[in-house]
């Protein structure tokens, strides 16, 4: 992946370089090295900042928000996941606000904050009227299920 951004680069293309870094930072995170990751989702972020090319900042930040949390960065994460769904809803971007409110309930979850997570997530989930077989809109109703379940009384209507 180094190899092909370089070489991207050798013919002065900058297009799409805040994307590639994403996808490199996440390799090196699966990889185990998060802080590896962190440093690449920085140099994106503040590529982005210089070119102005956004439409891939609001995953940048919930990635980083994952990374911080691997790495125990638990406040930093938070912040990270809440700036990734705040650019998500300015740029209308559903998909990447869909991941960043997943990201975030997950979080809030762990903390002991389901019916927070719950009222994030759930009418993030309800905005998609197709593709409930993909992934993403799959594990956003696997935990949004499990939410409701922690607190079957509030928001529930049978």
């Amino acid at each position: 992946m180094r190899g092909a951004i370089a070489g991207v680069e050798t013919v002065n293309a900058k297009v799409l370089r805040p994307l590639h870094l994403g996808h490199l930072a996440s390799a090196h995170a699966s990889l185990g090295q998060v802080e590896v990751g962190l440093d690449l989702l920085c140099e994106a972020i503040q590529t982005l900042e210089k070119t102005g090319e956004r439409f891939f900042e609001a995953e940048l930040h919930r990635l980083r928000g994952g990374m911080c949390l691997t790495s125990g960065k638990e406040v930093e994460a938070e912040a990270a996941l809440k700036r990734g769904l705040e650019v998500a809803r300015l740029q209308e971007a559903r998909l990447w606000e869909l991941r960043a409110a997943t990201s975030l309930a997950h979080l809030w979850r762990d903390q002991g904050r389901s019916p927070e997570a719950r009222d994030l997530l759930a009418p993030v989930y309800e905005w998609f009227t197709e593709g409930f077989d993909l992934p993403d809109l799959e594990n956003a109703r696997a935990l949004l299920d499990e939410l409701i379940r922690a607190s079957p009384k509030i928001g529930r209507s049978e």
